[in-house]
């Protein structure tokens, strides 16, 4: 097998300034590894170039549909929808909702989790509320979820660890419904909608969220599955006013939030 020298990448001038050099050895690098790496910084520069073309491709086409669409997107968004999904590429949120750009605004994590501790998610909910007015909040997961599955494995993830524990943690509080599911594949498919559940009521337990809902009956929370196999968005359908209930007896916010300051605002003039 051919080889290339280190001397022929690097001169003798390199070992005049640095005398130690002198005292390593030679590495030979075989040519065949040369080319695969070659190929693949090719590769990886098309792969990044492509996208570039396609955007280009992407901005005449909206062009054609509407002449005025980027200075109608370039104003102001106003999206009646925040979504919190799953980071998985094959849920491309605005696509399966058949929404436009503008129209939702977007979070996305592994496995959809709304964690209280998580001041990412906490952000995004309440610019979302407070800022945008959304009138909806969709916390949506996946049938096929890899987070879902990885937390149900009795394996070290590293930095994952603390993160899976949530999904675990919606295994523990629904352990004897699931433990009752005897075929895996359905028992699966039952926590990524139970999971989805809890992180429904993570997000109602939010101050902002019960202060919105208070003053201007919304957001409502919703519980959403998307199935890979089929495209089909799946209501699991949650009770939001039924759930903002049963967890006021520890999560209620309410007597704070009647005795702050300001007035309701009205549905009508939210909308306008």
């Amino acid at each position: 097998m051919g080889c290339i020298s280190s001397k022929e990448s690097d001169p003798e001038a390199a070992r005049a300034i640095t005398p130690g050099l002198a005292k390593i050895p030679e590495v030979s690098i075989p040519v065949s590894i040369v080319l695969v790496k070659k190929n693949l910084s090719r590769y990886l520069q098309q792969n990044h170039d492509a996208i570039f073309a396609s955007n280009r491709k992407w901005i005449e086409a909206r062009l054609e549909e509407d002449a005025t669409f980027f200075v109608k997107l370039s104003s102001s968004q106003h999206p009646d929808y925040l979504y919190i999904g799953c980071a998985d590429s094959r849920v491309p949120a605005n696509e399966i909702m058949g929404l436009d750009a503008g129209e939702v605004f977007i979070h996305r994590n592994i496995a959809n989790l709304v964690p209280n501790t998580d001041l990412n998610a906490m952000c995004v909910i309440e610019y979302a509320v407070q800022h945008l007015h959304v009138k909806h909040i969709i916390v949506c997961g996946h049938y096929n979820c890899g987070g879902v599955q990885a937390a149900l494995a009795s394996s070290d993830m590293g930095l994952l660890n603390p993160w899976l524990r949530n999904i675990r943690d919606v295994y523990r509080l629904h352990e004897g419904e699931l433990d009752k599911i005897k075929d895996e594949t359905q028992k699966y498919r039952r926590l990524v909608e139970l999971n989805v559940l809890e992180q429904a009521r993570n997000v109602i337990k939010t101050a902002i969220v019960q202060k919105s809902y208070y003053l201007n009956a919304y957001p409502i929370v919703h519980a959403w599955v998307f199935d890979l196999k089929d495209g089909v968005l799946r209501d699991l359908k949650l009770d939001f006013s039924g759930t903002l209930a049963s967890i006021k007896k520890i999560y209620n916010l309410e007597s704070e939030i009647k005795s702050a300051k300001g007035t309701p605002q009205s549905i009508s003039s939210a909308m306008t």
